[in-house]
């Protein structure tokens, strides 16, 4: 298992964007990232929103928003970053709204108890 962090940043354009389009970006997210373990086999250990005390585009650390898990293998990691290349909304896709990044490593020996 490879224990990977996603990093997800919120770009200028989807502030600029209008309510139905932001609307419209949601409901692409919310799809675009169901059943990742059935779809990939990965577990997700944990989700963390930062969206309450940050406001505005997270182009790099700190990120908006985060997905830890633990995957069978890079493959699994790298198509679903690729949901945000690939997930259409209007005609664009994800990755005009938003930025991702994978932060790959092996669980900590301490602190899981």
């Amino acid at each position: 298992m490879i224990r990977s962090l996603l990093c997800i940043g919120v770009l200028p354009p989807f502030f600029s964007a209008t309510a139905e389009e932001r609307k419209a970006v949601f409901n692409a997210t919310k799809s675009s990232f169901a059943d990742l373990t059935g779809r990939f086999g990965v577990r997700v250990l944990g989700t963390f929103d930062d969206d309450t005390i940050q406001v505005g585009p997270s182009d790099g650390f700190p990120w908006t928003c985060y997905l830890l898990l633990d995957a069978p293998d890079y493959e699994s990691i790298r198509q679903i970053c690729s949901i945000i290349r690939d997930t259409p909304v209007g005609d664009s896709q994800l990755w005009k709204y938003y930025k991702i990044e994978a932060r790959l490593g092996r669980p900590l020996f301490f602190g899981e108890d």
